[in-house]
Formats: C-alpha cells, sequence, structure tokens
C-alpha cells in the first residue's frame, strides 16, 4: 500500500488515483492501512480526501483505538456520518468524549452491527443501550463492562429485541440485579460467554437460571460476586456440559465442594485446589515446598 502511495506522488509511473477506487482502492489498499494514517491522507489533495470519504461510508469495522482515546466529538461525527454498513465498532474507554449525542446517530443508521464494544464509556445513558437494542438486531456480542448506567429497564429492552446474542460483558453494571439476569437469559438463550464480574447483587437465583437456560454457555465470569453459592454452581455444573471456564475468585462462599465436579470435567477455574493452594501458602512462608505424595 505505502509503494502505491508513493507511486501517486511520481508522475511518470501514473497515479494511485487512477486505479478504481471502489473495486481496488478501497477493498484491497485502504483496509491494509491504520485509521490514523488514512486520515491524515485526507489532508494530501481534494481527491484523497473525497477516496478516504468513500472508504470511511463502506467500512464495516470501526476501532477507536487506532485513533486514541481523545477523539474530538465533531471529528468522531464527521467520520461516521455517511457510514451504514458497519458490521464492529469498538468504542471502549471514551468516557472523556463520547455520550449519547454522538453514539445515537451512528447506532440508528448501522443496522448490520454484531459487535459493539463500549466498556467503560461512562457518560453514555440507559437510551444508548435502547437504542442498541432496537437498531441492531443481529447483535452477537455485547460488551458493556464498567458502564453503570446500564438499568433491568434497558438491559429488558436489550433481552426482547437481540435473542442471537452470544456473549455479553456486563462486568461492574451494579444496578442490575438477578431479576434483571434472568430475564435476559430467559430470552437470549443462545449465550455462551457472560461476565457478571463485580457484582454484589447477583446471586444464586441467577446463576441457577442461567445454568437452565443457556445450555450453550461455554464461559462464565462471577468474579467478586459475593451472593453466589455452591448449591447454584452444582446446577451449574448439572445443566451446562459446554462449559470451558468458569471465574469464581472472591466468591468466598464457593467451596472445593462444588468446583472439584467442574474440575474433574477438564473446566478450567481460577480457584487452585486446596492442596495446591495451602502448598503454595507454605512455599511463601517457609521457602519451600515440601515432599508430598500427592497419591496418597
Amino acid at each position: 500500500a505505502r509503494r502505491c502511495l508513493m507511486m501517486s506522488l511520481t508522475p511518470s509511473r501514473g497515479c494511485l488515483l487512477d486505479l478504481p477506487w471502489e473495486d481496488i482502492l478501497v477493498p484491497h489498499i485502504l483496509c491494509h492501512l491504520p485509521l490514523r494514517q488514512l486520515l491524515s491522507l485526507q489532508r494530501v489533495s481534494k481527491s484523497f480526501q473525497s477516496l478516504i470519504q468513500l472508504y470511511l461510508a463502506n467500512m464495516r469495522c470501526f476501532d477507536s483505538s487506532q485513533i486514541g482515546p481523545a477523539i474530538p466529538q465533531a471529528a468522531f461525527i464527521n467520520l461516521l456520518k455517511d457510514n451504514e454498513v458497519l458490521q464492529q465498532l469498538a468504542l471502549q474507554n471514551c468516557s472523556d468524549w463520547l455520550t449519547d449525542r454522538e453514539l445515537l446517530p451512528v447506532i440508528g443508521q448501522n443496522h448490520h452491527l454484531n459487535q459493539i464494544q463500549l466498556k467503560g464509556c461512562a457518560q453514555l445513558s440507559r437510551h444508548a443501550l435502547v437504542a442498541i437494542s432496537l437498531s441492531c438486531p443481529n447483535l452477537r456480542r455485547l460488551s458493556l463492562a464498567h458502564c453503570e448506567w446500564v438499568d433491568s429497564l434497558s438491559l429488558r429492552s436489550l433481552a426482547d429485541h437481540c435473542k442471537a446474542l452470544e456473549a455479553v460483558d456486563l462486568t461492574a453494571c451494579r444496578q442490575l440485579k438477578d431479576e434483571a439476569i434472568c430475564y435476559l437469559v430467559q430470552k437470549c438463550s443462545r449465550l455462551k460467554s457472560l461476565s457478571l464480574a463485580v457484582n454484589a447483587n447477583v446471586g444464586d437465583v441467577a446463576v441457577e437460571e442461567i445454568a437452565k437456560c443457556c445450555p450453550e454457555l461455554e464461559h462464565l465470569d462471577l468474579t467478586g460476586c459475593l451472593r453466589v453459592k455452591n448449591d447454584s454452581i452444582r446446577v451449574l455444573a448439572e445443566y451446562c456440559p459446554k462449559l470451558r471456564s468458569l471465574k469464581v475468585k472472591h466468591c468466598h462462599n464457593v467451596a472445593e465442594s462444588s468446583l472439584s465436579i467442574l474440575r474433574s470435567r477438564g473446566v478450567e477455574l481460577d480457584v487452585e485446589p486446596p492442596l495446591q493452594r495451602a502448598l503454595v501458602l507454605l512455599q511463601d512462608v517457609v521457602g519451600f515446598a515440601p515432599f508430598i505424595n500427592l497419591q496418597i
């Protein structure tokens, strides 16, 4: 791509802009350049500006991290104002500038979105999630981690309209309680990955409903869910045969008596077996781990 750009500046070798824009330049050359470089390329000439605008209008994936976290609000609106074909939108950690005013127009005109990442976007409101649920029926993956504005009503809207969801991250969405989680999994039974980490309001009722409604579940994060206990973990083991990983660190009411069932099936757990944990603690104290015949 850089070689083609150099050719465009050498009259004797022809011009990059002479190549077909929609058939060659957009799908085969510009897609290999970082977004930051493409935006800089707009300043070369009016023709390049038109080319980049065409590319932005046909872009399938937008990731704000390719530009940097501090995108001017007006610049973001201008970048995506003509795009109606986005499939993936990643705006994680844009809390300094992203509000409903910037996001809602993009969501409203892109009905093909299947992945949305809004981790840490603290200035949005519940209206953003309602807009997503109404505009994105094909949504498969959604991250709302550390978005404390997510409430039960907006999550219900998501569950009612986005039933093809396969992965949802609700880490530290502290307004949510068991009832809201139960409604979500009842409507979205295709879930394969779900994070409810750092949510003290989530307990056994939600975990048992997850187990019974989501037989395809592969990954569940319950880190720091203090109300989760052994009984719901046993239900999880019974109803989720495809479970591959479970995070229960800092779940003080979950013991090895329930985890051992999953451990025997090869499920990846973030809590070590009691004996191994004891050996690690002993090594930290005395500086070495004594020999123990683990076959006894």
